[in-house]
């Protein structure tokens, strides 16, 4: 009898246990490759410039296309062999999730985040300012933000501006940072370039990977 009730929990968990979507080819849930890596997707939450979680965000799993989840684990082997590890806020984005940010951008007086995000840009103004736009290389799928934290501790370096402030706080040549800062960011850009990955210059934590898969296709499945 307890042998049969086993039988019929195991058979239950199997049956019934949460399953990955099948991802379209040439993706792959990027924590598969790196088993150890943080993901902390920001727009899964509240926690963004916003304030609300984006469509298309389901679930707290990063996916990423195998050629740069692959580049990825390079960047954090080489962090690793210094007690350092990489943090990732997001990667492949839904063209849903775009869509969502270019609707928020209308509504001028939703600003409940405008003084933790972008305190000096008028709402009015992220578009044109390049903070926000209607296609985004995130959603092609090689493209990842991201910053480095302690391996001990798990606290992310000090680069002189939050991760998706919009201003030239952001700019990885600002000069407005300590030598501390600028000494960080220049690890990240150094560490993330070794591995085949191009800065944008307004964004010190955004990357895209050189000669990505996909350059001309923008997704959208959902994050789940």
């Amino acid at each position: 009898m307890k042998f049969n009730t086993l039988l019929y929990i195991v058979a239950f968990s199997v049956l019934f246990a949460p399953r990955q979507q099948e991802l379209p080819e040439g993706f792959v849930y990027v924590q598969s490759v790196i088993k150890d890596l943080d993901v902390e997707l920001r727009y899964f939450s509240a926690n963004n410039f916003v304030g609300d979680t984006i469509t298309g965000y389901h679930s707290n799993k990063l996916i990423l296309t195998v050629q740069a989840a692959e580049a990825l684990k390079r960047v954090q082997d080489e962090l690793q062999q210094h007690n350092l590890c990489l943090k990732v806020y997001d990667g492949y984005r839904p063209q849903r999730a775009v869509d969502h940010f270019v609707q928020w951008a209308k509504i001028l007086k939703d600003t409940i985040k405008k003084s933790e995000f972008y305190p000096k840009v008028d709402k009015q103004h992220l578009f044109s300012e390049g903070y926000i736009a209607s296609r985004s290389g995130h959603s092609r799928g090689s493209t990842v933000d991201l910053t480095i934290i302690d391996g001990n501790t798990g606290v992310p370096l000090d680069m002189g501006s939050p991760y998706d402030f919009f201003g030239e706080q952001s700019w990885v040549d600002y000069e407005g940072i300590t030598e501390t800062q600028m000494a960080n960011r220049m690890l990240l850009q150094r560490v993330m370039l070794s591995h085949n990955f191009r800065n944008y210059p307004k964004e010190w934590w955004h990357f895209t990977l050189r000669w990505e898969p996909f350059p001309d296709t923008y997704f959208d499945f959902a994050v789940e």
